[in-house]
């Protein structure tokens, strides 16, 4: 067990469009622009000890966002052999940004009057998560992101007790 944790703090994207990325999370998800940190270039072997990145690498820009409550913490990032493709869901890597809605249709027809790729129509959950329905969309660069909706609650939040599973511990 991790001593003294209390809770998850920010979660960090790196972009290829700083200032493409602050459009999108502004004036379409309703982001609050915070503030920026400076270019940041590190001496020796710095980035590599520090950040796992190449050594010539450099933070051109870092912007902080608050979204719902989540912070944001968004790097342009100059380095050598970047990999400029965004993993997807399947690959080792994959990941989504899942943010709650009151109104999924509604939030869907605003996303869609914006240009923004919706992947699919809303789908109602089962099981355990009945109750939710969802639908993915990407941001400009490729980010997945997830809205989710359950006004009513899911299956687990009235009944915890029928959907833990039972795992065995080493």
């Amino acid at each position: 067990m991790l001593t003294g944790l209390r809770r998850a703090d920010h979660v960090g994207l790196t972009v290829p469009d700083l200032d493409q990325a602050h459009r999108f999370l502004v004036d379409v998800l309703g982001a609050t622009y915070r503030y920026a940190l400076p270019r940041r270039e590190g001496t020796g072997d710095w980035m590599s000890t520090h950040l796992g990145v190449d050594d010539r690498a450099a933070i051109a820009e870092i912007r902080f966002f608050e979204l719902g409550g989540l912070i944001l913490e968004v790097f342009a990032w100059e380095a050598p052999e970047q990999q400029l493709v965004p993993p997807r869901n399947s690959d080792v890597g994959g990941h989504h940004l899942a943010l709650y809605v009151d109104d999924l249709d509604r939030a869907v027809d605003d996303l869609r009057a914006a240009g923004v790729e919706v992947m699919g129509a809303p789908t109602a959950s089962v099981g355990a998560h009945e109750g939710q329905r969802w639908v993915y969309l990407r941001a400009p660069w490729g980010l997945q992101l997830e809205l989710v909706s359950y006004p009513a609650g899911r299956a687990v939040d009235a009944d915890p007790a029928r959907y833990r599973a039972d795992v065995t511990r080493p």
